[in-house]
């Protein structure tokens, strides 16, 4: 198994090379040059595999065992999804009238993002422990992202981890994930912007290639393959469960409807792949407010809008749905040409029009609806009343999609629950629900916090790219001296 850049400047590189990289060199994102197809019998054979088990089947068709002996992989995924909060790590609640929510959140941070965050740390930690070298994380996130990296990554010996939030538009708990976390490899800063502005510094850096190789600079956001490698399983997870997959070899493979919350399209890159892999799977992807790819399928204008919108939905306020390159390169038939036309039009207009023909491939593989607060409130107010089953605004903004889109009878469905109600609870309170606060997250507010403050100013962006720099050399130099950073 082989990479590519979707921008087709890259070809030939190996898991090791990808997982340790962030945007490829020429800008693209890295994706397998070849996507292995699953057959009915093995997916029969898979039926009955718990979660951690087909996570290790599905990782293991895109890493050699050149790179990780399967035993050294199954180790790696057991270890990384053992602290979850529920046996097997995800779990499934089937609620009334076929409402079936798969509940990705019971990791550290209460997020879909720590199942492929912990494994993709124990893979980095795997190479960093073999190799004995060091990297260093840069990670900018619209609320969820930089708390899982933190808490998958703080403590180990060979990585730092520098994340940047947006401050004052991710919730309380969101943030505390992040500040509360004094181990000497974590470095936080709080940006006065949207995940939007930070991600302009953030391609700048990365794409400095002296300073990605001197400092063994990498992403953990999903431009990183190996968290939508992982983010596979949750599909195949979820078709085995929910479809009716039946035993009989003799039986068409049933489909499936995927309803996700989509953001920066991570979810949806994954769910895509999944479907070429061979599963009958009829993806839906919600979005709030800041509705880019709800446009994109629907007319066609890959357009950002003048300024992010805050919602009750905050890790989806995102008008750079940047997994959507990977999904272009599926639908263009891995046209890399075409691809770096169409994102580079994208990154420097901020906008780019679909042909018609595009736009009628795309809404084949992919459906959208957009949800308003409101809708988001009415949603949570709804699945309390007919299921005492409290959603956070996240899901809500895919479950919306059940109590106002006709069921096609005979077609099972599944909604992604991305995150916990617990991290949400101002979204929780507006909807005039309660909810039982975990003791974990209680104790939040009675840790000490740690964090520097990046400020708007005329220059802000140079600003922010000069500190992150400054911040990246400061600590490679406290690690080749080996002295401790924070005193």
């Amino acid at each position: 198994m082989q990479y590519c850049s979707t921008r087709g400047g890259v070809r030939g590189w190996n898991f090791r090379d990808v997982l340790f990289s962030g945007y490829a060199p020429d800008g693209g994102m890295f994706m397998p040059e070849s996507v292995p197809v699953l057959s009915p019998d093995t997916l029969r054979c898979w039926r009955g595999l718990p979660y951690t088990k087909l996570v290790v089947e599905v990782a293991s068709l895109f890493i050699p065992s050149q790179l990780i002996p399967k035993e050294d992989l199954e180790a790696l995924v057991s270890a990384a999804l053992s602290g979850f909060s529920v046996p097997g790590a995800v779990r499934v609640a089937q609620l009334k009238d076929g409402l079936s929510v798969l509940e990705l959140f019971h990791g550290d941070t209460l997020a879909f993002k720590d199942l492929a965050m912990t494994c993709t740390v124990r893979f980095l930690d795997y190479f960093l422990q073999k190799d004995k070298r060091r990297a260093t994380v840069l990670v900018g996130t619209s609320g969820d992202t930089g708390g899982s990296a933190i808490q998958s990554a703080k403590g180990l010996s060979g990585l730092d981890v520098v994340v940047v939030y947006p401050r004052g538009r991710i919730t309380p708990v969101q943030e505390k994930h992040m500040i509360t976390c004094l181990e000497d490899n974590v470095h936080v800063f709080a940006a006065d912007g949207s995940s939007d502005d930070i991600d302009q510094p953030l391609r700048s850096l990365f794409a400095d290639q002296e300073l990605v190789q001197s400092h063994s600079l990498m992403s953990l956001n999903s431009v990183n393959w190996s968290r939508v490698m992982i983010q596979l399983a949750h599909f195949i997870h979820a078709y085995l469960q929910l479809s009716g997959i039946q035993a009989e070899a003799d039986t068409a493979l049933p489909e499936l409807e995927v309803v996700v919350p989509t953001g920066g399209a991570g979810n949806i890159a994954a769910g895509y792949i999944v479907k070429q892999m061979g599963l009958p799977l009829k993806l839906v992807a919600m979005v709030n407010a800041n509705d880019i790819v709800h446009r994109t399928v629907t007319t066609g204008d890959f357009s950002m809008a003048a300024n992010v919108t805050q919602t009750l939905a905050p890790a989806i306020d995102i008008q750079d749905p940047y997994n959507m390159e990977r999904v272009f390169w599926l639908l263009l038939g891995r046209d890399a040409a075409s691809v770096k036309n169409m994102m580079e039009e994208f990154q420097q207009s901020h906008r780019y029009s679909l042909s018609e023909y595009h736009r009628k491939l795309l809404s084949q593989v992919l459906s959208t609806g957009t949800v308003t607060d409101e809708g988001i409130l009415e949603t949570m107010k709804r699945c309390w009343e007919e299921n005492q089953y409290v959603l956070c605004p996240h899901t809500a903004v895919a479950v919306w999609h059940h109590y106002n889109c006709p069921h096609s009878p005979g077609l099972n469905r599944c909604y992604v629950a991305t995150a916990s109600p617990a991290k949400f609870q101002a979204a929780v309170q507006r909807a005039g629900l309660t909810f039982d606060i975990p003791e974990a997250v209680q104790l939040l507010d009675k840790l000490e916090t740690r964090y520097q403050n990046l400020e708007r100013s005329l220059n802000w962006c140079k600003d922010w790219e000069d500190r992150l720099r400054e911040k990246i050399q400061s600590v490679s130099s406290a690690r080749k001296n080996r002295v401790t950073y924070y005193s």
